[in-house]
């Protein structure tokens, strides 16, 4: 049977359930003024949850992926020696590399890219404004209908708001030239609520090389009601970026005096980079508890990547002597567009509480992506050039029922189609990936859910997951191009000490991934992987402690192995999160975070470990006591590495030639982290300018002996 089969026989079968939920049709229609309504989401694994915005905005605001690890389980680092580019994200024993097996969206809007030039999934989270998020919607597994590709390991949704109900301008300041100017605010909070915000960021960061990171950030949206049950919202983004980077050093080079932790082998690394994206987001509610919904987005991208890898290693052994270097320019020009439309239907079946919904997802992204290599970023030859038309459509559907007032049920099936045309535009390159190949994929989910009884819950999950491969590799002659995944997990989640207490998350879980064909966009070859098992446990607790205290933290443990015994390299074995924070009287606010990575193996055999580590962050919020005739002033610092911790972020181990080697050499390679770092500054919070500007004229005008009507 195939998929488009499956899926209009589900449908049918839905239409039926859709009947028996709904309402009288002739039922009278009562509008009724909005309420708004605070309480938990009902979730569907232990491992998913909300995070709000109260605990992001006190995460250092110079990288948006900062926030990530408030997640338990979850890591960001800087991937090379610049801040530009996206970071390596290591999730549930997974180096999921930028973002390959961890799909990440903002309003449901993908962020990972297919068939990107640098990496398969890569996801730069850069265009995001930390403070326009309202908060996380995080999902471990792969045990809703609603995600697809990349959510191997899970998904990450990043909500914006609606609206600010105060605005902001932010100015802060920190060491190696860092700035950063943040305005953000809401003109308009009624009908038609309105979002502006700009950020702008600059640091040359420790480097002996300045990174001369520069980015701009421009968010508009506007939510509005065109009837009393519909609600119709627009965002639109802009982000332009560049800087230089130091890269992936050798330790070898840094142990033996030649090189500075922070110094570099090729100074001329880094990139630049541009993404514009639009996207409508809209739902009707029925009068028979039905939902239509239908979101629509699409985004223009560009990226200019130099890299420097290997150092003189190719440049030796073709040229004899050293010249230029091994220094490569990635390129990757798309336009991609997309989107879903869906029902959701409320209400009762055979007289137990039910909610069905049925949807549809297309995604198309029209890619030019190119490989060549390059000397202080001049390009010298192309490796790989081509352009490639990926698309896919996902039918899915989703029932979820509740027999008893203590047991929840929840399921679906997603089934996702998918077309890859590769055209070759170079004649003469060294790889020429060509062809047209069509891949298709049933994914089963299933989720039971106990309780709660003394305010804990059980959760038992499976689902089954997939990310798809390079469209470059997938069109290959006997390739796999969809990498399936097979995710088990329990969990319990309580809170023994009421709503308001602290909430202690525990879940066991398990993950077996396919064997799969990887395109390496450092070389433009193909690579064979072999099946792989990831398994382990998380626990985490998080909630008010005790009055002013609030404690959040996680530790998760993780197997990671090829299914022949052989360790999966860079797979985290342990993770951990701790923060406490503290509410002090008279407007000061206090949080302390340690992050800690464990040892990973950077070898299949085992026999080269990178080292772990832990950061301490520190983070301080002061409402200063000055009276302000319209808003208030905050001031703000915070100090990352806390104790100047020696330590690696991105960590690998390959081979690389310097200039003065006679032959390449196999070690380790590593990206510093930064050593201790201050960064401050000032935030002046206002009213909504309609607001500041209506009294500012009443007051001029009142003084002036006019009185005026408003």
């Amino acid at each position: 049977m195939s998929v488009l089969s499956l899926f209009f026989h589900l449908a049918a079968l839905l239409l039926v359930v859709s009947s028996a939920l709904a309402h009288d049709p002739d039922a009278e229609i009562v509008d009724v003024p909005e309420v708004t309504v605070i309480g938990e989401r009902p979730v569907a694994a232990s491992s998913q949850q909300f995070i709000p915005d109260k605990e992001i905005l006190l995460q250092p605001q110079g990288r948006p992926a900062q926030v990530l690890r408030l997640i338990p389980g979850f890591i960001a680092v800087e991937h090379s020696g610049g801040a530009g580019k996206a970071d390596q994200y290591f999730l549930r024993g997974f180096d999921a590399d930028h973002g390959t097996d961890v799909a990440f969206f903002a309003d449901g809007m993908p962020i990972n890219l297919r068939t990107h030039a640098h990496g398969q999934g890569y996801s730069d989270l850069n265009f995001i404004i930390p403070e326009t998020i309202e908060g996380l919607d995080v999902y471990k597994g792969a045990y809703l209908p609603e995600f697809g590709d990349f959510a191997t390991a899970g998904a990450v949704n990043f909500k914006t708001r609606d609206v600010v109900k105060e605005g902001v301008v932010q100015a802060a300041g920190g060491q190696f030239d860092t700035q950063r100017y943040m305005l953000m605010f809401s003109p308009t909070q009624d009908k038609v609520r309105t979002l502006f915000a700009a950020e702008g960021y600059y640091t040359n960061g420790p480097f002996e090389n300045d990174n001369r990171y520069f980015r701009g950030n421009l968010l508009g949206k506007m939510t509005t009601n065109l009837t009393g049950r519909d609600e119709l919202s627009l965002t639109g983004t802009f982000q332009k970026a560049q800087w230089n980077a130091s890269g992936e050093i050798p330790l070898r080079a840094v142990a033996d005096g030649s090189l500075d932790r922070f110094g570099a082998i090729d100074p001329s690394e880094g990139g630049k980079t541009l993404r514009s994206t639009a996207r409508l987001n809209y739902h009707y509610d029925t009068t028979s508890g039905g939902q239509f919904f239908a979101n629509a987005y699409a985004q223009y991208y560009r990226l200019d990547l130099f890299t420097n890898f290997t150092f003189f290693a190719n440049d030796i052994a073709t040229n004899g002597v050293p010249t230029g270097g091994d220094g490569i320019q990635q390129s990757d020009r798309r336009v991609m567009y997309g989107g879903d439309i869906g029902y959701k239907q409320r209400g009762e079946v055979l007289g137990l509480p039910s909610i069905g919904t049925i949807g549809l997802q297309t995604r198309v992204d029209n890619i030019h992506a190119r490989l060549g290599t390059q000397t202080t970023r001049m390009p010298t030859g192309a490796t790989t050039d081509s352009d490639i038309l990926e698309a896919s459509y996902a039918p899915f559907v989703k029932v979820e029922v509740q027999p008893m007032s203590w047991m929840r049920l929840a399921g679906g099936l997603r089934g996702e189609t998918f077309t890859f045309d590769v055209r070759n535009r170079c004649a003469t390159c060294a790889e020429q990936p060509a062809g047209r190949k069509q891949s298709g994929i049933v994914l089963p989910k299933m989720n039971l859910i106990l309780g709660p009884w003394a305010s804990t819950e059980f959760f038992a999950n499976y689902g089954e997951g997939y990310h798809s491969n390079d469209a470059r590799s997938a069109v290959a002659p006997g390739s796999s191009p969809l990498a399936r995944a097979k995710s088990y997990e329990v969990g319990v989640r309580s809170k023994p000490w009421g709503p308001q207490g602290v909430e202690f998350i525990a879940t066991l879980w398990r993950l077996d991934l396919k064997s799969e064909l990887l395109f390496v966009g450092d070389e433009g070859t193909t690579e064979i992987r072999g099946a792989t098992r990831r398994e382990g446990v998380e626990v985490a607790a998080r909630g008010q402690v005790w009055g002013p205290i609030y404690f959040n933290g996680s530790v998760t443990y993780t197997k990671a192995e090829f299914r022949n015994g052989d360790a999966i390299p860079l797979a985290p074995e342990v993770t951990a999160y701790g923060a406490v924070l503290v509410r002090w009287p008279e407007g000061l606010t206090s949080q302390l975070q340690a992050t800690y990575l464990g040892v990973r193996p950077l070898t299949e055999d085992r026999s080269v470990n990178a080292p772990s580590w832990i950061d301490f962050d520190l983070s301080e919020r002061y409402q200063l006591p000055i009276k302000l005739s319209h808003g208030r002033l905050e001031a703000f610092l915070f100090i990352q590495n806390l104790f100047n911790t020696k330590w690696e972020q991105a960590i690998f181990a390959f081979e690389s030639q310097l200039r003065n080697e006679p032959a390449p050499v196999n070690g380790i390679h590593f990206v510093p982290g930064n050593p201790r770092t201050f960064m401050g500054g000032v935030a002046w919070y206002f009213g909504s300018p309609r607001v500041t500007v209506g009294l500012f004229l009443h007051s001029a005008l009142t003084e002036a002996g006019t009185p005026r009507r408003f």
